[in-house]
C-alpha cells in the first residue's frame, strides 16, 4: 500500500485522508499488515487500486463493503416511497394475472382447450398447426400436466399482451426520435443482459411474495425488449419512397403511421412478439422462485426435492409449449407476410 500512500502524500491529501481516523488499525488486514511490515517489499508488488486497497492508503475512501452497504441502505430508504408509487400502478397486473389463473381453475378443461384450439386456427389458418396444438394438449393431459400447462400459458399470454401494449408504443416513439433511441438503447441492453435472478432482488423488497405482480413484473421486464427493438427497427426500415408518396398525397403524421408505416412494419413487429413469447416462457422457471404457479413450480420442486422424474417431465411440458407457441406465432407471421405481398 506504500505506493498509494506515497501518491496521496505527494498530492498533499494526507490531512484529508486521515480526517476522522484514530490512528489505530481499522481492520484485521491492517493489523496483519503492520505485524508483517518489513517482511516483504510492497514496492515490488503493484496491487490493483481497488476500493479496499485505496482505503488502506487513505481511510476517507470507502471500502467495497461500505459501498455495497451504502447501496443497500439507499434502496431501503427509498423503498417505501417507490412502493407507494409502484403499488397502485402495478395492481392491475396482479388482477389480470390472478383473473387469468382463476379462469383456468374455474372453467372446464375441455372448454379452455377448445377455445385455444379455435384461436390457433383463426390465427394460423393451418390445419396441421391446429392438429399439432391439439396433440400437445392431449400429451399434457395424458401425463396429468394439463392444468399446470394452462396456468403457464395464462401467465405468458397476460405478460405478452402487456409487453405488446407497452412495448409497441415505446418502439414507435423511438422510431420518431433518434435522441430517445440513443437514451433507450443502453436501458434495453441492460434489461436484455441482466442475469434473470437479478430482476427478482429489488422486486422481493418491494412486493409480497404472494402477489402475482412480483413475477409478472420480472417476466415483463425481461421479455419486453424484443417488442420495443423490432417495432423501432420495422418502422425505421419502411421504404423512404413510400413515405414520400404518402407525403405527396397529403397524409398527416398519424395517417402515415396507421395506414403506411405500421402495416409495412407489421412483419417485424410480429417477429418481436414471437421473441417476447419465447422470452416470457424462458422466465417461467425463474418466476416460480417467487410463487409463480404452473410447470415452472414443478421443475423447481424436482430440483428442491431431487425428484428427477417430476423435474424432467415438467421441463418436457415447457418444451412442448415453447414449440407450440413458436409454430403458431410463425404461422401467423407467414400469413401476414403473404397478405402484404398479395
Amino acid at each position: 500500500m506504500a505506493l498509494y500512500s506515497d501518491f496521496f502524500d505527494s498530492m498533499g491529501l494526507r490531512d484529508w485522508c486521515d480526517a476522522g481516523t484514530t490512528g489505530g488499525p481499522q481492520t484485521m488486514a491492517d493489523l496483519l499488515a503492520r505485524t508483517h511490515s518489513g517482511e516483504a517489499s510492497e514496492a515490488s508488488q503493484i496491487v490493483f487500486p481497488s476500493l479496499d486497497v485505496l482505503h488502506s492508503a487513505c481511510s476517507v475512501i470507502p471500502r467495497t463493503r461500505d459501498f455495497t452497504a451504502g447501496l443497500e441502505h439507499y434502496f431501503l430508504s427509498v423503498k417505501d416511497p417507490v412502493k407507494s408509487v409502484l403499488g397502485p400502478l402495478t395492481q392491475p397486473l396482479s388482477w389480470a394475472l390472478q383473473g387469468a389463473l382463476d379462469l383456468v381453475h374455474d372453467l372446464p378443461w375441455w372448454l379452455l382447450v377448445l377455445t385455444l384450439i379455435v384461436i390457433v386456427q383463426l390465427a394460423a389458418k393451418r390445419v396441421r398447426i391446429t392438429v399439432f396444438t391439439a396433440l400437445v394438449f392431449a400429451i399434457l393431459a395424458f401425463i396429468d400436466h394439463l392444468e399446470p400447462a394452462l396456468q403457464t400459458l395464462a401467465i405468458i399470454l397476460v405478460c405478452t399482451f402487456i409487453c405488446v401494449l407497452v412495448g409497441v408504443p415505446i418502439g414507435i416513439m423511438m422510431s420518431r426520435s433518434s435522441r430517445l433511441e440513443r437514451l433507450a438503447i443502453p436501458v434495453l441492453d441492460m434489461l436484455q443482459t441482466l442475469p434473470t435472478f437479478v430482476y427478482l432482488i429489488p422486486l422481493i423488497f418491494l412486493f409480497s411474495v404472494t402477489e402475482p405482480k412480483l413475477y409478472g413484473i420480472a417476466i415483463i421486464l425481461y421479455a419486453i425488449v424484443p417488442a420495443i427493438r423490432l417495432t423501432n427497427l420495422g418502422i425505421r426500415l419502411v421504404d423512404k419512397d413510400v413515405l414520400e408518396a404518402a407525403d405527396a398525397f397529403g397524409m398527416t403524421a398519424r395517417q402515415k403511421l396507421i395506414r403506411v408505416e405500421f402495416p409495412l412494419a407489421l412483419p417485424n413487429i410480429m417477429a418481436g412478439v414471437n421473441q417476447t413469447i419465447m422470452m416470457s416462457l424462458s422466465m417461467v422457471v425463474i418466476a416460480s422462485l417467487v410463487s409463480a404457479p404452473g410447470l415452472g413450480a414443478l421443475v423447481l420442486r424436482g430440483i428442491n426435492k431431487l425428484e428427477l422424474g417430476v423435474g424432467l417431465v415438467a421441463g418436457l411440458g415447457i418444451v412442448l409449449l415453447a414449440i407450440m407457441l413458436d409454430r403458431v406465432s410463425k404461422a401467423a407471421l407467414e400469413r401476414i407476410n403473404k397478405s402484404h405481398k398479395a
